[in-house]
């Protein structure tokens, strides 16, 4: 799988301000059914570790503070 070199390279896009994984929150860790998502230690908050998205969306859904925000590409919508 290709690595996410830039957050803006990638489709999952987490809002930093909303995210509450410092708080022990994994759910759009677990729910990803590629395991593409991960908690950043250092800084307390997810971020999309490989650029690999089916868009299936349970990770936007299930975020209980809606930090997750999944762009769909034209074509596919």
């Amino acid at each position: 799988m290709p690595l996410a070199l830039q957050p803006t390279s990638v489709p999952v896009r987490v809002d930093p301000d909303k995210c509450i994984a410092h708080k022990g929150c994994t759910i759009c860790v677990d729910v990803c059914p590629l395991d593409v998502l991960a908690i950043d230690a250092r800084e307390g908050k997810a971020y999309m570790k490989y650029d690999e998205c089916w868009y299936c969306l349970p990770c936007e859904k299930d975020c209980p503070t809606g930090a997750i925000t999944v762009d769909i590409p034209y074509l596919l919508r």
